[in-house]
């Protein structure tokens, strides 16, 4: 889908540890800005496979506090 706007450089699903199962997101990498801007303009909110798709600019990650599950 994104190779029509421009060169992908990179792409990942991602993928809960646990269960294997794909989290509903993944990140693509174009290898130019003003593509990638293009893709995620006429991309979001379009339907694939019967799912409308959030298309945007990856944020930085949260930090969040560890998890502990040991008692």
């Amino acid at each position: 889908m994104f190779v029509d706007y421009g060169n992908v450089v990179s792409a990942s699903i991602i993928f809960d540890k646990m269960s294997g199962r794909s989290k509903g997101f993944g990140f693509v990498e174009l290898e130019d800005d003003e593509q990638a801007q293009k893709a995620i303009t006429e991309l979001n909110g379009k339907d694939f496979e019967g799912r409308n798709i959030v298309v945007s600019v990856a944020r930085p990650r949260e930090e969040r506090p560890e998890r502990n599950f040991r008692r």
